[in-house]
């Protein structure tokens, strides 16, 4: 087996002797009984960088230990075990890397956040990690454990999966549908300073638990269009607890909110509203106290 892909070597790479290196992934064929299996880790340098960045962040933290960075470090812990959980020894790699950062990032959090297991995590923590982790939790919000990471099998292309059958288009359909942990970690990133803690952590939690999916029109909305409603504002008495928020497309949550009627026409024509879909805004609409539309 001889096989280079790597973009910064010109030369042919004996994969069985030793590994090659391609968009920070490394990758060796071990012998596996009668036969050879991809084997793959995390790069060298990557791993420095992670770490540079591990500790840039929690610096921040430690010097500024609000909501919003706390959210920065889980939005970049979550995007590297996104991207790198297919490697074979992910779980190796990273075990390792918390191990290296174990004694840094507990003396700076120790005197701004409180260390130990989650009691009660919220729902997006609990779906995404388990609890046998130790973890600092700053400002309400519980910082991501770097360790908690598993292997995600790649499978191989399938011939049953063709736009020629209705089972085939539905598997094309699936693999076309946003990752939501990656829109999740978007999410993290965004900068909302007047918002409460609640509101910042119950509105990653209705989307994960939503899926991804608007509550009037059901279609999938990345992180970029993603709107999270106060079904009763909070000028009338709501809060930003969880059963509170709705997770909507931006141009519907325009929808419920606008009085101008050029504006209402224009967001109908572009969204093309079944009835019911209508109807469901007009009970958003209700609870603002506006004219049903």
């Amino acid at each position: 087996m001889k096989l280079d892909i790597s973009p910064e070597k010109s030369q042919v790479v004996n994969l069985r002797k030793r590994e090659s290196e391609f968009l920070g992934f490394t990758i060796r064929a071990d012998k596996k009984r009668k036969k050879r299996v991809a084997r793959t880790g995390i790069k060298t340098e990557k791993k420095r960088k992670i770490k540079e960045e591990a500790k840039r962040l929690i610096r921040k933290i430690r010097f500024s230990p609000s909501a919003l960075n706390a959210l920065r470090y889980n939005s970049f812990v979550l995007g590297i075990h996104q991207y790198f959980r297919k490697a074979t020894k992910v779980n190796l790699e990273f075990s390792r890397l918390a191990y290296d950062l174990g004694a840094f990032i507990y003396n700076h959090l120790r005197p701004v956040g409180k260390y130990g297991r989650p009691p009660k995590p919220p729902p997006t923590y609990k779906k995404m990690y388990g609890n046998g982790f130790k973890t600092f939790r700053m400002a309400g919000v519980y910082l991501l454990p770097l360790a908690d990471v598993r292997t995600r099998n790649v499978l191989g292309f399938t011939p049953t999966m063709t736009p020629f059958t209705k089972e085939g288009r539905k598997m094309i359909y699936k693999k076309l549908q946003p990752n939501i942990q990656s829109e999740i970690s978007e999410l993290m990133k965004s900068s909302l300073p007047n918002q409460s803690v609640e509101y910042l952590d119950n509105r990653i939690s209705r989307y994960s638990m939503k899926t991804g999916k608007c509550e009037v029109t059901g279609t999938e909305v990345p992180a970029s269009e993603v709107h999270c409603h106060h079904y009763v504002p909070l000028s009338l008495g709501g809060g930003d607890r969880f059963n509170n928020l709705r997770i909507l497309h931006e141009d519907v949550h325009r929808l419920i909110h606008t009085e101008d009627k050029k504006m209402i026409d224009e967001l109908l024509e572009r969204l093309q509203l079944t009835g019911a879909m209508i109807e469901k805004v007009n009970r958003f609409r209700n609870k603002c106290k506006l004219e049903a539309i």
